[in-house]
C-alpha cells in the first residue's frame, strides 16, 4: 500500500505564502489580544460621585475580621486556619468542589493544582466545600483534610440570611479576608475547570498598573434578568428593574484582587439577589464601583479541545473530566516547552474562531 507523505520543501511559493499568512494572523490574534485587552478594552477608572458606592468602597479599606478567628467554628467545620502561613502569598486559588467529588479533586492535585510558586512568587491552592448530609460523609472529609491539609469547609449558620447559591461563594469571601487577607490576588474556579496558573501568574505579573480594582474574567454583557416567576432565580422587577444585568465574570474562572474581594463581601450585605453566584457577585461588584475585565483567554464555560500549544496560552478550559485532567498534564508536562508552528497553526481552530468570534 502506497502511502503518501508531504513536504513542507514541496510546497508552492503560494502554499508558502498562505501558510506564512495564518502564522503571522494566528499569533496576531492570540498575543496582540492582550495588549489590546490591557490597553484598548480597560474600563476607565470612575469618580465616585454616588454616596452608596463611596460607602462600600470605605468599608472595606477599613473591614478587619481578625476577631472572627476567635469564633469560627460555627460557619467553618474544617477551617484550615494556618493554610495562609506564608503571608506572602501571591495568588490564592480557591477550587469550589462538592463534598462527594473526591475523585475530581485528586485529579486536580495530581494535576494542575500541583504549584506551590509561580516566577518564583508562593501561591497556594485550596478547595472550598459546603456541607455533607451525613456524619460519615463529614468524617470522610475531615480524614481527606488532615491527609491533604488543602481543604476549607463552610456552611450557614442557623441564623444566617445568606441564601443558596451565593452563600457558599460569600463565606468563601470572608474565609480569605480572615485567613488570607495578604493575598495578593484570589482566584475562584470549579474542580472541572482545567487552570493555567503559571500562565495566569504571569499575565499578573506583567500588569502595567496598579492591581487594584481587579476582576478579571470572561465578561458576560447584556444578560437578561430571569423573569419568570416559576423560576428558582426569577428577579422581580421591583427588585432589579433594568433591562440586562450588569457585566460579570463567568464563574468558571476569574481573578480577584484582595480589594476586591472586601469590596465584593461587604457589598454582598445590601445585595438579597435570588441568582447565579457569578451574576452576584457581579451585582456585588456594581455596588462597589468595580467593573470586570475582559480575557478572551478564559474560556468561560465552554470546553476548548486539547491542543498542547493552545492550552499552553489559554488561561482556562471547562467541563474536564478526572481522567483528561490527568491526561491533559501529563503531556503538557512531557513536552515541555516543545510546539511546533503547524501544531499550533492547523491543530487548534476551535481556539482560533473562539478568541475572534468571542
Amino acid at each position: 500500500m502506497k502511502v503518501e507523505t508531504c513536504s513542507l520543501c514541496k510546497l508552492r511559493t503560494h502554499q508558502w505564502c498562505f501558510l506564512l499568512f495564518n502564522v503571522l494572523l494566528f499569533h496576531a490574534l492570540l498575543f496582540g489580544a492582550d495588549f489590546v485587552e490591557e490597553y484598548l478594552l480597560q474600563p476607565t477608572p470612575a469618580i465616585y460621585t454616588d454616596g452608596n458606592v463611596v460607602n462600600v468602597r470605605e468599608k472595606a479599606r477599613k473591614l478587619d475580621l481578625s476577631r472572627a478567628k476567635e469564633n469560627v467554628s460555627q460557619a467553618y467545620p474544617i477551617t484550615n486556619p494556618d493554610a495562609c502561613h506564608n503571608a506572602d502569598i501571591f495568588l490564592l486559588t480557591l477550587v469550589f468542589s462538592s463534598p462527594t467529588n473526591i475523585t475530581q479533586r485528586n485529579a486536580v492535585r495530581r494535576s494542575w493544582g500541583n504549584q506551590t510558586h509561580i516566577q518564583g512568587f508562593p501561591t497556594r491552592v485550596l478547595f472550598f466545600l459546603g456541607s455533607t448530609q451525613t456524619a460519615a460523609a463529614q468524617e470522610a472529609l475531615k480524614r481527606e483534610s488532615d491527609r491533604y491539609g488543602d481543604m476549607v469547609q463552610g456552611h450557614a449558620v442557623a441564623d444566617s440570611s445568606l441564601r443558596s447559591p451565593t452563600e457558599k461563594t460569600v463565606l468563601a469571601l470572608r474565609w480569605v479576608i480572615t485567613f488570607c487577607p495578604l493575598a495578593r490576588f484570589v482566584l475562584l474556579t470549579k474542580d472541572s475547570a482545567f487552570v493555567n496558573l503559571p500562565v495566569i501568574g504571569s499575565y499578573l505579573l506583567s500588569l502595567h498598573r496598579h492591581p487594584e480594582d481587579l476582576y478579571l474574567g470572561r465578561v458576560i454583557q447584556r444578560d437578561s434578568p430571569d423573569r419568570d416567576p416559576n423560576s428558582p432565580s426569577f428577579l422581580p422587577p421591583a427588585l432589579y428593574p433594568d433591562k440586562y444585568l450588569p457585566e460579570y465574570c463567568d464563574g468558571t474562572t476569574y481573578v480577584l484582587s484582595q480589594d476586591v474581594v472586601r469590596k465584593v463581601y461587604v457589598a454582598s450585605a445590601a445585595v438579597r439577589a435570588p441568582v447565579r453566584a457569578d451574576v452576584y457577585v457581579g451585582l456585588c461588584a456594581q455596588m462597589a464601583g468595580v467593573s470586570p475585565t475582559h480575557s478572551a483567554r478564559f474560556s468561560g464555560d465552554k470546553h476548548i479541545r486539547y491542543n498542547t500549544c493552545c492550552y499552553r496560552y489559554l488561561f482556562s478550559s471547562a467541563g474536564m473530566g478526572s481522567q483528561e485532567l490527568e491526561t491533559v498534564w501529563a503531556d503538557q508536562e512531557l513536552k515541555g516547552g516543545r510546539c511546533s508552528l503547524t501544531d499550533c497553526e492547523y491543530k487548534s481552530v476551535d481556539l482560533i474562531i473562539f478568541v475572534v468570534l468571542v
